[in-house]
């Protein structure tokens, strides 16, 4: 068994390759070999997302705080609040992050394949970052 305790691992910036605006990274962890699973919890400022990104056998996100946007390629800006257990398919390509005015955490898993659990595209776009339309 391997605890780490809250608090004892620094907080660090979403490096800006990935990431638009102020987002934290907290409490990263990787299971040891021959575990391939990974992740962090993840906190967006508002404005802040991710780029444009795929994981090669897909990607959770389970939002812990805030309200947040998230959208897959092709499909529309989803709203993810507190509780929501976001999937996304290995090779689907997508982003997320706060809304304009409210900070989003989540806590974000994914499995590597080969060493890699991450593919980053360009950055989202400002006209593709967007409040969802409402379903009238």
């Amino acid at each position: 068994m391997d605890i780490k305790r809250n608090g004892s691992q620094p907080s660090s910036p979403g490096p800006a390759d990935y990431f638009t605006g102020t987002v934290r990274l907290d409490q990263p962890f990787k299971g040891s070999e021959p575990a391939r699973v990974a992740g962090a919890i993840v906190t967006f400022e508002p404005g802040a997302r991710t780029a444009w990104h795929t994981h090669p056998l897909g990607q959770t996100l389970i939002v812990t705080a805030g309200l947040g946007w998230a959208q897959r390629e092709g499909g529309p800006v989803e709203e993810i609040r507190p509780g929501d257990i976001v999937w996304f398919p290995s090779g689907e390509k997508h982003w997320h992050g706060a809304t304009a005015s409210t900070a989003m955490t989540h806590i974000a898993i994914a499995e590597a394949e080969g060493g890699k659990s991450v593919d980053w595209l360009e950055k989202v776009a400002d006209d593709q970052y967007r409040a969802p339309e409402s379903g009238g």
